[in-house]
């Protein structure tokens, strides 16, 4: 009976085809590629390293969009350009974000964030800044499912020239690794540091010493 490969494009650039996609994170994917003008303003929620950031880049060039940094602000409200902010609840300037959002408003103008934090969870003080918020499509990726697991562990390592050939390290470390994006990213953190110490070949073995 033949074994069962798993077979994954992998490119190490963030460009659309390096965004693997399933279940979890479809409807933000499918909203960075709608063609949908009536959806100007838009919030994308998930968990950390969930691709958050990645999708905002493709909106961003989509939408000839440019990118919001703590330094231009100004630049933003001299330009009727869309705007993508990138994890707007860090250093978040509650004025700064009000004037930029008011600006996209007035203009008609496309706005995206990504956060990984609910807007619930928020304290804002300006009010009408909490209020404009809660008025946004908001657009959520879940957790990874099994499919995603494994292709993202696969992307992960071979973006550091790791490769795992035999499809039972795969199935076994799904069985058993933490599912969310982030002690995904930190168990490749591990297998790498541990193939440059041990400088042998991956084996269930001493991946097991990681999970």
């Amino acid at each position: 009976m033949k074994q069962k490969t798993f077979e994954f494009k992998i490119h190490p650039k963030t460009n659309l085809e390096d965004f693997y996609v399933t279940n979890s994170n479809i409807k933000a994917y499918n909203y960075v590629l709608s063609e949908n003008n009536f959806i100007k303003y838009s919030i994308i929620y998930g968990p950390i390293k969930s691709g958050k950031s990645h999708l905002g880049l493709i909106w961003k060039n989509k939408n000839n969009a440019i990118v919001y940094y703590k330094n231009n602000y100004n630049k933003i409200l001299k330009h009727k350009k869309n705007v993508f902010i990138d994890d707007f609840s860090l250093d978040l300037n509650e004025e700064y974000l009000f004037h930029i959002i008011n600006h996209c408003f007035s203009h008609n103008l496309k706005i995206l964030l990504c956060t990984n934090k609910l807007l619930s969870d928020f304290n804002f003080q300006l009010k009408d800044l909490s209020s404009r918020l809660k008025s946004f499509n908001f657009i959520k990726i879940n957790e990874p499912d099994d499919e995603l697991i494994v292709n993202l562990i696969i992307k992960l390592l071979y973006d550091k020239q790791i490769i795992i050939n035999n499809p039972e390290i795969l199935l076994y470390i799904l069985k058993r690794i933490n599912r969310t994006y982030k002690d995904i990213y930190l168990f490749v953190e591990s297998i790498d540091q541990l193939s440059l110490e041990k400088k042998r070949q991956l084996t269930i073995p001493l991946i097991k010493n990681l999970l």
